[in-house]
This record gives structure tokens, C-alpha cells and sequence, in this order.
């Protein structure tokens, strides 16, 4: 079982992930109750999805609508290494009602999606929350993924509003608790919105996203420790860092100096 790999995270529990690598195993015709997208990253196969038919390459996006009988196996005896993410249905059409005035999921209308830019970051995604992250992190960019398939391949539909002006509000919170793991849920239901309509204009008011927001906090926030002389460990702990080497990190990206260079021009 080590070249099959599944991952769901608890606090997102809405999405299974799974990569399986160099596998020869053919699937019998099968549904899912959820929206899954799947993609090859060596080899090729034959998809079929009642009764249409494609070659899957890596650069290119198997998209199956809930409950549809499909299959995707290997061409001959040729082995392959793919992704496959499982979304609940709710969830998806919760995404969708940040883009749109719907009541019920809007299928998707094409079985395959063939965008690089959308296949790379597909990839990126997958290996993002099979590697571990942080939580906000992970669920910004799978929103961003679903929403750029979804803008590609549902039927158009009335367009959303602009949300009432909350920004402000999200700003207080994602400044406070800088310890706490948070994900857009979290974060919206205080709010009062749908957590991916705030994110959309949130990064429309700001430039960033709430994740890269939060981030922005920590740094300012370890400056203000690192003056007072406060040990790295701690700043880094106080400041809501996995550890020392995360710290060092986004510190010296933000600022271009190391937490301690920064700290020693304040030290009598």
C-alpha cells in the first residue's frame, strides 16, 4: 500500500485526497455521491463518463459530476500515477453561491478541463494538503482551484452581489489569536457570510488573501516581540509559527533580514 496515499483533513472535512503512484490497477464502472476531479501526472488513460470518452494526459483535468458512472483505466498494460479529490456537494454549492444566485449545484458541462494554468495549480493543491500547511492556507487555495473549474465549465448564471462591508471586521479577527489554527468557516460564521464570497472580496479590498492577511499580522507582531528582546522560540510560539525554521522563513520574506539580525539592532 505505500504507492497508494489518502488524506482528509478533520477540520476540512469536506475533501478526500488521494495520489496513487505507478499503479496498474483498473477500475470497475463505479459513482460517487460527491464532485471529483481527478488528474495523471505520468502515463495516460482511457476516462469514460456515461458514454463519452477521453485520453487523460497530465496537463489536463478529469472533471465527474455526482452520481455519474465512470471509469478511468490504464491503456493496455501501462502503469500511471494520478490524483483524485473528492468534494462534498454542499460544499461545492456553497462555493458556487459566492459566484452566483443559485439554490441547488450546478453540474459541471464538460467531462475534461484542458487549462495548464489550472492543471499546475491542481497539482499544487493536491501536493499542498497531502504535505501538510496551515489550515486557512489549504482552504483558500482549494477554494481558488474549484472556483476557477466552476468559472470554466458551469452554465452562467445571475451574478452574485458585493457582500454588505464586513472586511473590516475579518481584519479584527484574523489580527486576534494569532496561535489558533482558523479556516474561512470559522471565520465567516462570526461574520455572517458565506465564507467564499468573503474571501473573494476580501482579497478584492485588500490585495491579499485572508491567509497572507493573518501572515502579515504575525510578522508586525514579531517585530514588536523581537524589539522588546523576547527569545525567537517564543516569538515564533506567541506569534502562531509550526517552529523556529517556519518563523525564519516568512520573517526573512517579508522583511529580507533573519528574526535575529532583525532583533540585534534593538538589543543596548
Amino acid at each position: 500500500m505505500g504507492n497508494e496515499h489518502f488524506y482528509k483533513d478533520p477540520s476540512l472535512a469536506f475533501a478526500e485526497f488521494r495520489h496513487s503512484r505507478n499503479s496498474g490497477r483498473h477500475f470497475k464502472a463505479h459513482m460517487h455521491k460527491t464532485f471529483s476531479v481527478g488528474a495523471i501526472d505520468h502515463g495516460s488513460v482511457i476516462y469514460q463518463v456515461e458514454g463519452q470518452s477521453a485520453i487523460l494526459r497530465p496537463g489536463s483535468l478529469a472533471l465527474i459530476n455526482p452520481e455519474k458512472l465512470h471509469s478511468c483505466n490504464p491503456a493496455e498494460s501501462c502503469r500511471r500515477s494520478y490524483y483524485m479529490l473528492h468534494l462534498d456537494v454542499d460544499w461545492c454549492l456553497k462555493l458556487q453561491q459566492s459566484l452566483w444566485e443559485l439554490q441547488y449545484f450546478s453540474p459541471v458541462n464538460a467531462i475534461l478541463l484542458e487549462d495548464g494554468a489550472v492543471y499546475r495549480k491542481y497539482i499544487h493543491t493536491m501536493n499542498l494538503f497531502m504535505n501538510g500547511g496551515e489550515l486557512l492556507e489549504k482552504e483558500q487555495k482549494l477554494a481558488e482551484l474549484v472556483e476557477a473549474i466552476f468559472v470554466q465549465v458551469c452554465q452562467p448564471a445571475t451574478k452574485r452581489n458585493s457582500p454588505s462591508q464586513q472586511i473590516e471586521q475579518l481584519k479584527l479577527q484574523l489580527s486576534m489569536d494569532l496561535q489558533r489554527d482558523l479556516s474561512m468557516q470559522q471565520l465567516s460564521t462570526t461574520v455572517g457570510a458565506n465564507p467564499y464570497t468573503l474571501l473573494r472580496h476580501f482579497k478584492a479590498a485588500t490585495g491579499l488573501t485572508p491567509h497572507a492577511y493573518r501572515l502579515n499580522c504575525k510578522i508586525e507582531r514579531a517585530r514588536k516581540l523581537l524589539q522588546k528582546g523576547v527569545e525567537l522560540s517564543q516569538v515564533a510560539l506567541d506569534c502562531g509559527f509550526f517552529d523556529q525554521s517556519h518563523f525564519h522563513r516568512h520573517f526573512k520574506a517579508q522583511t529580507t533580514v533573519t528574526p535575529r539580525e532583525y532583533q540585534i539592532n534593538f538589543m543596548q
